[in-house]
């Protein structure tokens, strides 16, 4: 199921529901506004999501409505989460999904940071190569 970024805010998704403490998590940072944790269902060695406290559906709403300090703040935590994951040195991929062409599957702003391995290309382009 992919999310309309445009919907108004389901504060019923898993990640308002991990924010409320209704669902456990292993947080690796935390401050006033962002939460890193790790994801549940990895897709690479090191894959942690990254999440700002408010109540934001996608990339663009948070860019739009967010306080300098909700920006900030989720900036810097991606950053000092690919530190101390040791993922600076070999590198890393981030991912935030908005919208239905992109397959947003959870209606609140997520970061992907995955790493620890070669990923491989980001999409396959439009002629099907890579």
């Amino acid at each position: 199921m992919s999310v309309d970024a445009t919907a108004p805010y389901d504060d019923a998704n898993i990640f308002a529901r991990l924010l409320r403490g209704e669902i456990p998590s292993r947080r690796v940072f935390e401050d006033d506004h962002t939460i890193v944790f790790h994801d549940i269902a990895p897709w690479a060695p090191h894959h942690l999501l990254a999440i700002p406290r408010g109540s934001y559906v996608s990339w663009d709403d948070f860019s739009a409505r967010a306080s300098e300090a909700e920006i900030v703040s989720l900036t810097r935590a991606i950053g000092v989460a690919a530190r101390e994951a040791g993922l600076v040195e070999t590198g890393y991929r981030l991912i935030a999904n908005t919208g239905l062409d992109s397959h947003q599957e959870v209606p609140h702003l997520h970061v992907h940071i995955m790493g620890g391995r070669a990923l491989g290309p980001m999409l396959v382009r439009n002629d099907g190569k890579a």
